[in-house]
């Protein structure tokens, strides 16, 4: 019999196993396989990791610039050379296709590039003379011992999202991925480590919410930074600005689509399948609502013909278009608001309960493309984010009702227009009260030279992660004002007014 492997913890430069009483399973979701144990960790190992973190700060914050980006120009190419590897872990773990895997660490990718360009990007500002001989500068400092928590559905890009440029900014990180698929996480710090980061600057400790809470409230790391559920986000949000830190959590959503009836029909619809089913619906950027206004609501058979040829299996197969969900839990809630969406009185056009599968187990956490129609406000298919391949469809007399109805929902992470028309997405986009917004782009995730800026409820915090609000988010600004003196204006009496003149 084979031994289960554990999930190490990372604390001063080594990978040590946790001595927790309390470990769970890494199951993969198409097969049921347990892949590994991964430790809840002990407040101790968590105070350890915090110890590391800050004794490290002392010496990694003085490390100059040039050193600290070339660094993660050795991380970016060791991720390149070892992609395939990593995605097979994360497909096995997560249950993702091969394809979207890849796609999930190159996302990633972008922002260790970004963070090698930290040269460029904690840069100050300086006014000289702003009175007689005095100058007036800023310096971007950094923070101390920041921390990450990251959620099941992108293992890879969203650790990526955080320390990298944490520690880019001169932090120190404690990264606590999500206990549901630790392992591509975990062999991409391991990269981190082999690409040159110090011991003690990058730390990783696994648990639940004992340990989420300990984050939250320990005196000595200065900020946190979340993405996942929106009931989770909230409460580190409260609980850790209660403690003193920065705060930033990427939270829930119900992402709207507004079709109009001049859009590229052949591209509009197989976008929004891919938007909507890809990664088995388990995107916080996915889209979840399609809004068809007018005569685009006789899209909707064509649209099903798409959906109902996407091919559900294991991740790891050749031509899977749609894996597993995350766990048999995630299963059951997704099949319990389909069967809630027919009693409410939505139409069931396409029901992916009991879907064929392409050569794998039937006892993985398989649910094919679903798709209602007739959805509106009020219905459990249209409050809750689903986070399932579930599309609901609703319908609009015009394009102003879609805007009201998108402004209406609660959150406000992503929402896309398809049309053809350039006035009527200039008014969408000034009108739409949601963060990020797709003109015939399905999934407006911002490249790295931006910052992902989810908004109302899908977001709490002013600086979303990476991009130049990062920057702000990981350092604090000191503002420097100095005058040199030489013999010549010395004064000779004493001022007491504020002027600097």
């Amino acid at each position: 019999m084979s031994t289960i492997p554990t999930v190490k913890l990372l604390i001063a430069g080594e990978f040590v196993e946790s001595r927790s009483a309390e470990w769970r399973n890494v199951i993969n979701p198409a097969t049921q396989e347990i892949l590994a144990r991964v430790p809840m960790a002990t407040a101790e190992e968590v105070d350890a990791a915090v110890t590391a973190g800050k004794r490290a700060f002392k010496t990694w914050r003085h490390t100059p610039i040039g050193t600290r980006a070339r660094i993660f120009l050795k991380y970016q190419q060791l991720i390149r050379e070892h992609i395939k590897e990593v995605a097979a872990i994360l497909t096995a773990e997560q249950g993702k296709t091969l394809a979207d895997a890849e796609g999930d660490i190159f996302r990633g990718l972008e922002v260790v590039e970004h963070a090698a360009n930290i040269g460029n990007l904690q840069m100050g500002e300086i006014a000289n003379n702003v009175a007689t001989g005095v100058d007036t500068y800023t310096v971007q400092q950094p923070l101390g011992v920041c921390a990450g928590i990251t959620p099941f559905n992108f293992p890879a890009m969203i650790p990526l999202w955080m320390f990298p440029m944490a520690i880019a900014c001169g932090n120190t990180f404690i990264l606590k991925p999500s206990e549901q698929d630790p392992m591509s996480t975990m062999r991409l710090v391991e990269l981190a480590i082999e690409a040159g980061i110090p011991p003690g600057v990058l730390n990783v400790v696994h648990g639940g919410e004992d340990v989420v809470n300990a984050i939250c409230d320990h005196a000595d790391i200065k900020a946190v930074s979340f993405v996942g559920s929106t009931r989770v986000g909230t409460h580190v949000y409260h609980r850790a600005s209660q403690a003193g830190k920065r705060v930033q959590c990427m939270m829930g959503a119900k992402n709207h689509a507004v079709v109009l009836p001049d859009a590229h029909k052949e591209q509009t619809l197989n976008n929004l399948v891919g938007a909507a089913f890809g990664a088995a619906g388990q995107r916080c950027m996915a889209v979840s609502v399609a809004v068809l206004v007018g005569e685009a609501q006789a899209w909707i058979p064509e649209l099903v013909e798409r959906a109902r040829k996407l091919t559900v299996g294991n991740g790891a197969l050749p031509g899977t278009d749609v894996g597993p969900v995350i766990s048999c839990a995630a299963k059951e809630r997704v099949e319990d608001l389909i069967a809630r969406g027919e009693t409410e009185g939505a139409r069931l056009e396409l029901d992916g309960r009991l879907p064929s599968l392409a050569g794998a187990s039937s006892e993985g956490n398989f649910i094919g493309p679903t798709i209602f129609s007739g959805v509106k406000p009020g219905m459990a298919l249209y409050e809750q984010e689903i986070f399932g391949p579930v599309l609901c469809i609703a319908g609009a007399a015009s394009l102003d009702e879609a805007i009201a109805m998108t402004n209406a929902n609660p959150n406000g992470n992503g929402t896309a227009l398809f049309t053809q028309s350039g006035a009527a997405a200039r008014r969408f986009q000034e009108e739409i009260d949601v963060g990020q917004v797709g003109i015939n782009v399905p999934i407006p995730v911002p490249v790295p030279l931006f910052s992902f800026t989810g908004s109302r409820a899908s977001k709490l915090g002013d600086l979303g992660p990476y991009g130049k609000q990062v920057v702000l988010f990981y350092t604090q600004t000191k503002t420097i004002t100095e005058r040199w003196f030489d013999d010549s204006s010395v004064s000779t009496g004493v001022n007491t007014t504020i002027s600097l003149r």
